[in-house]
């Protein structure tokens, strides 16, 4: 009898029933399904820190990298925290300047395509250029990062669409309509709209992405963009790196009423890191202290010491508001609450930022967020959907959707208009 009772209690505390710790679901989530992050910018970092110049760069160790202004400084990002931040997929962000003239930003953007898979092929045993979600997945088994390139702003197919079929051949897999500032065909979230969204020519943009089987990502686009891009849209659209308006009021963030069409459209939606658009109250100070900045520069319009030092005292009587990975996961509750479960991913925007949350300052603090997740109640099966499985299945979507429109002719303008 005492050795059943023996038995009994080791099948309880064995038996995957038993009470497992917020920290125990989301590291058995983080294994069976490794973060895919869909946006990164480490290819810019690369360009500004060292001028694409990476022979003796050392991607195991970046806490002490050239900061391209004669010292070094910290980046986001190396194999040691993408190891600790579970990492398994990563959309690696092609950025170059919204300000650049079309065909420079073109050959820029060649250039960062060019150091982002330079990057990968150094590095054979950690990663691996993904091109389709069977690379991905492949990648993933086999213990290295699936590495996969997007652009960050349709400025960089210069009004061609020859060219984004050209940056789809180099192994692009997502394009983000805008970045900063609007383009002629299209309206961005961050200046006043010109378009109130995409143009026609904008619209062809889209379905001639989605025929060949590139993503269409709507982080940076205004909102009109957004709702234009999901008329015309037959495959899931993604955000690469957003959160929800209702949690955060930033331009950059998602309304309600795009959740819900995000949904319908069986996309998905990445939260950002960011801290600007993760505290309702960091934007907020964000806000008063450029006003600040603005009334300093009005008083003292030749004198830069002053107002420079005026901004030093605001700053000391007013300390920055720290972003929280609760506040983070405020965002992915909203999500789920009015796209659903199926339609969440992570999309840090890491070395593309200053910092990120307390405690997720980098790459590495993913499972911190997983954990907090865990707390409210998601489940493993929530957490593995967030983690990676909602992009493989967007991914797959795209590519299918791609398949059965092969043989459509491709989408022609005559050169120049």
């Amino acid at each position: 009898m005492k050795k059943l009772a023996v038995a009994a209690c080791l099948l309880v505390l064995t038996s995957p029933l038993a009470a497992q710790t917020p920290e125990q679901v989301a590291e058995r989530a983080l294994r069976a399904a490794p973060v895919w992050d869909g946006h990164n910018d480490v290819p810019i970092q690369l360009r500004s820190r060292l001028g694409n110049v990476i022979a003796d760069f050392d991607f195991h160790d970046t806490h002490a990298e050239p900061n391209g202004q004669g010292g070094t400084s910290a980046m986001h990002t190396d194999f040691a925290r993408l190891a600790e931040g579970k990492v398994g997929a990563q959309f690696w962000s092609v950025y170059v300047s919204a300000a650049l003239p079309e065909a420079e930003a073109v050959v820029q953007t060649l250039e960062q395509i060019d150091v982002t898979k330079r990057l990968i092929t150094r590095y054979p045993d950690r990663l691996a250029l993904a091109l389709t979600a069977d690379d991905v997945e492949r990648a993933m088994k086999a213990g290295r990062v699936a590495s996969l390139i997007g652009i960050e702003g349709g400025y960089s197919i210069a009004n061609s669409l020859g060219v984004l079929r050209q940056m789809y051949e180099l192994g692009v897999r997502y394009m983000t309509l805008t970045h900063a500032r609007n383009l002629n065909w299209a309206d961005s979230a961050s200046v006043p709209p010109e378009h109130e969204g995409l143009t026609d020519f904008g619209r062809d943009v889209v379905r001639e992405m989605q025929r060949i089987g590139m993503l269409v990502d709507l982080s940076h686009v205004s909102d009109d963009t957004m709702r234009d891009a999901l008329d015309v849209a037959g495959a899931p659209v993604i955000f690469s790196h957003s959160g929800a308006r209702a949690v955060n009021g930033h331009s950059r963030n998602v309304p309600d009423d795009v959740l819900a069409r995000v949904k319908d459209n069986g996309g998905i939606v990445m939260a950002v890191a960011l801290p600007s658009y993760v505290s309702e109250e960091r934007r907020q100070w964000g806000a008063v202290r450029e006003g600040e900045k603005k009334r300093l520069e009005t008083l003292f319009p030749t004198q830069p010491d002053e107002v420079t030092s005026g901004l030093a005292a605001w700053d000391s009587a007013h300390p920055e508001p720290k972003s929280t990975v609760a506040q983070l996961a405020d965002h992915i509750d909203h999500i789920r609450k009015v796209a659903g479960i199926d339609h969440i991913g992570i999309g840090g925007d890491y070395d593309g930022m200053d910092t990120g949350p307390v405690g997720m300052e980098d790459v590495a603090g993913y499972p911190l967020l997983f954990t907090e997740l865990a707390r409210r109640g998601y489940s493993q099966a929530d957490l593995e959907k967030i983690a990676s499985r909602n992009m493989m299945r967007v991914l797959r979507a795209a590519e299918a959707y791609a398949a059965v429109h092969r043989a459509d002719p491709p989408i022609e303008r005559a050169v120049g208009q």
